[in-house]
């Protein structure tokens, strides 16, 4: 679908999810990501870029996995320490997963994705046409309920501060690992909340598409 279609659709209230496509699983097992190995962080940021072109290739569970585990992975488990820095640890940014077969959020803990919607997203996270072939979109929700330590006035700054952490941390594994990612914040915020079913005290601050190289991608990365 088309960016003029979705804006025609999103004026008229008509843009909503598509079927799923394949088992819509309770629940998703991921395995362990990889702690060791990979590119050297100086490479990574050397490398970190925004990217518009995504093969519709599904990611492998291994690369969805360390994904995952970057945006806000437990990285102490002694602790239960994530990735992403959180103010007073309210931890309120819930990280879900738009697939083919289904919306799921991930849940850090456990290591795994747990269904929230047997709907394809995908088209609803944003205006942008890639945003419904790419394998995977990140959707970044603030859960406010989660923030009451914090100022009212403070929370949504917090969330987004701790969002844009999760992001860059996901940029720069996508740039280790080969593959392509932007982060985006045109989309229609009440069709997606409608999409994604979600309360009163939650609110959809970014999304973030990743996928393998599309063909510009690959082309514009080796080009002289």
């Amino acid at each position: 679908m088309n960016t003029l279609t979705k804006l025609a659709m999103g004026l008229m209230g008509q843009l909503r999810p598509a079927p799923p496509v394949g088992d819509s699983a309770p629940a998703k097992a991921l395995p362990p990501a990889r702690h060791r190995g990979g590119t050297r962080l100086v490479d990574a940021l050397r490398r970190r870029q925004s990217q518009r072109a995504f093969s519709p290739k599904p990611l492998t569970a291994q690369q969805l996995a360390d994904v995952l585990w970057a945006a806000t992975g437990i990285n102490r488990p002694e602790l239960g320490g994530r990735t992403a820095p959180s103010a007073m640890n309210a931890q309120e940014v819930l990280v879900y997963a738009a697939l083919a077969e289904g919306l799921y959020v991930y849940d850090p803990a456990a290591h795994q994705l747990r269904l929230a919607a047997a709907t394809d997203v995908r088209r609803v996270s944003g205006y942008q046409d890639f945003v419904d072939t790419a394998p995977l979109d990140l959707i970044y929700v603030a859960d406010h309920d989660r923030m009451t330590l914090v100022p009212p006035a403070r929370r949504q700054g917090y969330a987004f501060a701790a969002a844009g952490a999760m992001a860059q941390n996901v940029y720069l594994t996508c740039a280790s690992l080969g593959l392509s990612t932007v982060i985006r914040g045109w989309f229609d915020g009440d069709a997606l909340t409608r999409a994604m079913a979600l309360g009163p005290d939650h609110e959809v601050l970014l999304a973030q598409t990743v996928g393998r190289p599309g063909a510009a991608a690959a082309t514009a990365s080796s080009a002289p």
